[in-house]
């Protein structure tokens, strides 16, 4: 399995857009990276570039994408709302998939050795990367921004992990490091002023407000018996914030950064800032993600905000990305597309799936055509998702039927239970024709030589033990969704029992028809001892299922 690193650095220009396109080109032209998203921001002057690929081809983009900004970014000239000490102001690493923190702070020290030495830039190491405690919180390091690096350059406790102990006029100073999966999240507010979105921002940040003596803005700090200034935390765990104006919309926002969605998911951070905001006789009107998010923070919101409508969570994953978007004012500022926003989607685009991407009549008509796939094994699995949308309907209409109040949330987890067997068995669809071609292609290879017949006769029992394996999980998953459907039967809204009904028949079919193709894979394999193993399995799979449908059904007769 690869590993694989988001990097999202933040570069000190967001208007020219010549300059990042030469910024971004550099990161493109590394192979085995994909460059997700650029979002560059007049007001701060900044464009946050987020890419993601395997650690080596990371360092190599990330590299080339500094020293293009040291060449075409001069930070003496530099203006912007947001904090910056640097062409490069930030470069972390992300772990995403198959690797550790410590070993992608490994990758971050290696890009920062190299950024140090070959373009004689100071480099702090920072967050988890950081060899001196002080540099773990950024804001320590970038203090007085680009305009006091040259003077605390000069100090004896300020000193770059690699690179001079000088500033670099132009490209100013840098920070490299491993974190964890920050979101930068900015929240709008119905006022202009500053100093109210700051109230709201120190009410919801961890780190809170000083307290003063009299007057709350000039009075005089408190202080603890040690000297250190009293403060008062604020209401979210992990989340850094401040209030600033953004001409570009004429709003004030709260600005935050979400360092540990786990300690404070997004709509928790929305929700703090909108009892802040009431309290202090304002409101929320929307909010801005910037950069990209994964997409089970957008699924938590979604289905957050369903249950506090005591709606069903059990819904399309679309759905509840939309309810997301609206409730929060994702699209206040600008359109929020997920396909743009959210990172799996952006990887996904890379993903082939032709049959899920036809509508009912192109699928039927490519199945009727001379093409010999998809054949019986994307239909088994097509015939399994409908077998289970099914039941999942009846959860939902259960979910929603009037008089059941108190059982709503009961039958939402069982429609959302029905979503994720749904979009596993719609992943098998297009699976099963791509296993199908394999042994295709596998059959194409040359067979000139014994080296060349050896290597064709390897890929061909490879191709087929493949091509068993996928609708095995067709009726694994296909079986697995019949306890769900008979329970609808059971106890779900009786005027939906016969789609309960059809959905057991469906579930039925379909493991049926996938253990028509593991039967006729397995006589292909040479491997005796595996196709008596899965010969068993499907067997086994095969009467359970049949067994479950006559139970379903046996409900069903009786009901009506």
């Amino acid at each position: 399995m690869k590993q694989l690193i988001e990097c999202v650095p933040n570069f000190s220009e967001g208007n020219d857009m010549s300059i990042i396109k030469q910024i971004t080109q550099q990161i493109e032209s590394v192979e085995g990276v994909k460059l997700l998203d650029v979002d560059p921001g007049k007001a701060t002057n900044r464009t946050v570039v987020t890419f993601v690929g395997e650690p080596d081809a990371v360092v190599e983009a990330a590299f080339l994408a500094i020293q293009k900004a040291a060449e075409l970014i001069d930070m003496s000239k530099h203006t912007g709302e947001h904090p910056r000490m640097g062409a490069t102001d930030v470069c972390p690493f992300i772990p995403i998939a198959n690797i550790t923190m410590e070993e992608t702070v490994e990758y971050s020290k290696k890009l920062a050795k190299k950024v140090g030495e070959a373009l004689d830039i100071s480099v702090f190491l920072y967050e988890s990367s950081a060899t001196d405690s002080r540099w773990k919180n950024l804001a320590n390091i970038r203090s007085g921004e680009y305009e006091k690096m040259a003077s605390k350059l000069q100090t004896p406790t300020f000193n770059p992990d690699f690179g001079p102990k000088k500033l670099h006029v132009r490209a100013g100073v840098t920070a490299i490091g491993a974190r964890d999966f920050l979101i930068a999240y900015n929240v709008n507010l119905n006022t202009t002023s500053v100093r109210r979105a700051n109230a709201v921002a120190f009410d919801v940040r961890e780190a809170g407000r000083v307290l003063r003596e009299g007057d709350p803005i000039t009075g005089k700090i408190k202080r603890d018996a040690d000297g250190e200034a009293v403060r008062v935390a604020g209401s979210c765990k992990a989340v850094k914030g401040i209030g600033w104006y953004i001409e570009e919309y004429g709003v004030a926002q709260v600005s935050m950064n979400l360092t540990d969605i786990k300690a404070t998911p997004l709509h928790k951070a929305f929700e703090a800032c909108c009892l802040s905001a009431n309290a202090r006789g304002m409101r929320v009107t929307g909010s801005e993600l910037v950069g990209l998010m994964p997409l089970q923070v957008m699924l938590d919101a979604g289905k957050y905000f369903l249950k506090q409508q005591n709606r069903s969570t059990g819904v399309d994953e679309a759905e509840i990305i939309k309810i997301a978007v609206k409730t929060m004012g994702l699209d206040e500022l600008s359109p929020f597309d997920p396909k743009k926003k959210i990172i799996e989607y952006l990887l996904a685009e890379d993903e082939h799936t032709p049959l899920l991407d036809m509508d009912l009549r192109a699928f039927a008509n490519e199945t009727a055509s001379e093409s010999p796939a998809p054949g019986g094994g994307s239909i088994a699995a097509y015939v399994g998702v409908l077998g289970v949308s099914l039941a999942t309907m009846v959860a939902n209409l259960s979910s929603h039927k009037r008089g059941w109040d108190a059982r709503w949330e009961e039958f939402s987890d069982y429609a959302a239970e029905g979503q994720v067997f749904k979009d596993k068995l719609l992943h098998l669809v297009d699976e099963d024709t791509k296993s199908f071609n394999g042994i295709m292609d596998s059959f194409k290879l040359p067979k000139g030589s014994d080296a060349e017949k050896a290597a064709r006769s390897a890929a061909i029992q490879s191709a087929t033990k493949y091509a068993v394996e996928v609708p095995l999980q067709v009726m694994q998953t296909a079986l697995a969704t019949l306890p769900l459907i008979k329970l609808m039967a059971t106890i779900g809204n009786p005027n939906s029992i016969t789609d309960a009904g059809v959905g057991a028949m469906c579930a039925r079919t379909a493991v049926y028809g996938a253990y028509l193709n593991v039967k006729i894979n397995l006589g292909g394999l040479k491997d005796q001892a595996y196709v008596q193993k899965i010969e068993a399995e499907a067997n086994e799979l095969l009467q359970k299922a049949m067994e479950m449908e006559a139970a379903v059904l046996v409900l069903v007769e009786a009901a009506m």
